[in-house]
């Protein structure tokens, strides 16, 4: 949550350094960048789980970063896309992690005494790809956008987290996939835009195992993402 604060401070500054730095008249027909700061919140669903498994809770996303612009066209209205930035993910289910010594054990939250939530939780960094199309102009900074790519991930640390009557117990889990990569699709107006993120990679590595079998989980994140020039 404070990297998603900070980041607001950040790309409300810039936006009002960038506002002031435009107000000298362009030319429609000269080549411009839509270098943008973006920022970002999902719902985050699991897809592909086990019939026992259950989604529970706020399952958020959180996610900001900056993204370089590069126009395809001289009117600017085609360009490709490619950024850097972060992103908080959490998942919550009944899905209960163990720590062993010499690995971990996952088993179903109804099997749990006193069970009351459990999550998994990603810090990634990202790379998102995307091949853009809107009706902007140089001197024009709302208007409608269609951005569609793909984002890949790279998780620098999951940690998994169980809360019962009786204890809560919290440690990384190196289960989880460091790779991840899925399409994005961001449409809108303006600054609000819709959000949609669909992992094609499973959430946890083949070594996780629930009833011997591999508990898979796909994300798919729904949500805004805002644009701040």
């Amino acid at each position: 949550m404070r990297l998603f604060i900070f980041l607001l401070f950040l790309s409300c500054y810039f936006s009002c350094l960038s506002q002031d730095s435009s107000s000298n008249e362009v030319s429609d027909n000269q080549r411009y960048f839509e270098d943008q700061f973006y920022l970002g919140i999902t719902y985050n669903f699991i897809r592909k789980r086990p019939d026992d498994l259950n989604q529970r809770n706020l399952s958020y996303g959180l996610q900001g970063g900056i993204i370089k612009d590069i126009p395809l066209n001289k009117g600017g209205t085609r360009a490709l896309a490619v950024g850097l930035g972060l992103a908080l993910n959490t998942y919550y289910s009944n899905l209960v992690v163990r720590e062993l010594s010499n690995g971990f054990s996952y088993d179903i939250g109804g099997l749990v005494g006193g069970f009351k939530r459990s999550k998994i939780e990603t810090h990634l960094i990202e790379f998102p790809l995307e091949f853009r199309w809107r009706n902007s102009t140089p001197s024009d900074y709302k208007f409608w956008r269609i951005y569609a790519g793909v984002k890949f991930g790279y998780v620098v640390g999951a940690r998994s987290k169980l809360v019962t009557s009786d204890y809560k117990d919290g440690f990384f889990n190196s289960d989880v996939n460091r790779f991840q990569y899925g399409p994005t699709f961001n449409v809108g107006y303006n600054t609000f835009n819709v959000h949609i993120y669909y992992s094609l990679t499973d959430l946890f590595s083949d070594k996780a195992l629930l009833n011997n079998e591999s508990i898979g989980l796909k994300a798919l994140r729904v949500g805004l993402i805002f644009y701040i020039l």
